[in-house]
């Protein structure tokens, strides 16, 4: 028979002492009910002994703190949100809290979902990056109060702390460095989304294209397109563009699929067609050419995100405003991206 896991009321019975004054104890609240340190030590002790751990919560219904973090990103198993997940948790453990995670896939009714229980859990506070359509149910979980920190995209029209990269300057920059290595013919393959990151990254390649008077080559797929959907979608797009020299990919993921589409037709990177991609990818490193990648401050990030939702738990900044930290990602120039004969 299993043993029998002690109770709050159980402790009180053995010590012969109130059930309030074990759960004040135990909630660190001893000092503010002015209970005497030899009786929270008795108690500390004797909890320690038995090896007891209060329940989650009702631990979070007598302190009005659950010292967790709820962090809801697109996907965690992948290159960018994986890593910066893990260095949150890291940081986030060093102050006493721990994260609770969940992944939308892009999905909104998914984001709600997760939301909304992270909201009944009562975390102390959010870290979000969100998909479309958000902004009602993230402003609600503001006004009541809860630190919201947004990152990697925003959502028009909500006021909270936001951190994110430079993504229309790096698209510009990548642009930039194709034409000075004698490309000619820049296609950008990207996500049909409304997303700010994703936004600001055709922005960039636009602005781009227009400022050397280059027509624009672009090709939008569906965030929710399976993978050889994606690889045949690029050979068809090539196919119908014979003309391009150089592709810019917006995620690390289309880049794979483009990488796979390339080979199958052939083509021989750089001689044939340059690359670049927004977004790091172990895979890059070890390709042969290695690509040209522009890599975001994942450890710079994870420790702004941390920082700015931590001071405002603590209550170090209730009375400052909002901030949009922008952290500068940086071009990391491999062999797919440099002409032979330059």
């Amino acid at each position: 028979m299993a043993e029998k896991k002690l109770s709050i009321n159980d402790i009180a019975k053995h010590l012969n002492v109130a059930k309030s004054t074990v759960s004040f104890i135990i909630n660190g609240k001893a000092e503010a009910h002015r209970i005497s340190k030899e009786q929270e030590q008795r108690v500390l002790q004797y909890v320690k002994e038995i090896g007891f751990k209060p329940h989650y919560m009702a631990q979070s219904l007598a302190t009005g703190k659950s010292n967790s973090i709820g962090l809801i990103v697109e996907n965690i198993g992948d290159s960018f949100f994986g890593p910066i997940a893990l260095m949150i948790e890291e940081q986030a453990k060093k102050s006493g809290y721990r994260i609770i995670y969940s992944s939308t896939l892009g999905d909104t009714q998914a984001a709600l979902s997760v939301l909304q229980l992270f909201r009944d859990t009562k975390v102390d506070g959010f870290i979000i990056a969100p998909p479309l359509h958000m902004e009602e149910a993230v402003q609600q979980v503001i006004n009541e109060g809860v630190p919201v920190i947004i990152f990697d995209r925003t959502l028009d029209g909500v006021e909270t702390d936001y951190v994110g990269t430079n993504n229309r300057e790096m698209a510009e920059k990548a642009c930039e460095h194709f034409l000075e290595q004698g490309f000619k013919e820049i296609a950008f393959v990207t996500l049909d989304s409304s997303q700010s990151q994703m936004q600001e990254r055709l922005d960039g390649y636009l602005s781009c294209m227009q400022s050397h008077h280059r027509a624009p080559i672009i090709l939008q797929m569906a965030y929710s397109e399976e993978r050889n959907n994606r690889k045949q979608e690029i050979i068809d797009f090539l196919q119908h563009h014979p003309e391009v020299d150089a592709i810019f990919f917006a995620t690390n993921y289309l880049c794979i699929s483009g990488l796979e589409a390339l080979r199958t037709l052939g083509k021989s990177i750089p001689d044939d067609v340059g690359v670049i991609v927004f977004d790091e990818h172990d895979l890059f490193r070890l390709f042969t050419p290695a690509i040209t990648s522009i890599v975001q401050p994942l450890e710079q990030l994870s420790t702004k995100i941390i920082d700015t939702l931590l001071s405002r738990i603590a209550g170090r900044q209730t009375k400052q405003a909002f901030q949009q930290h922008i952290l500068p990602s940086n071009l990391v120039v491999r062999e797919s991206s440099l002409r032979k004969n330059i």
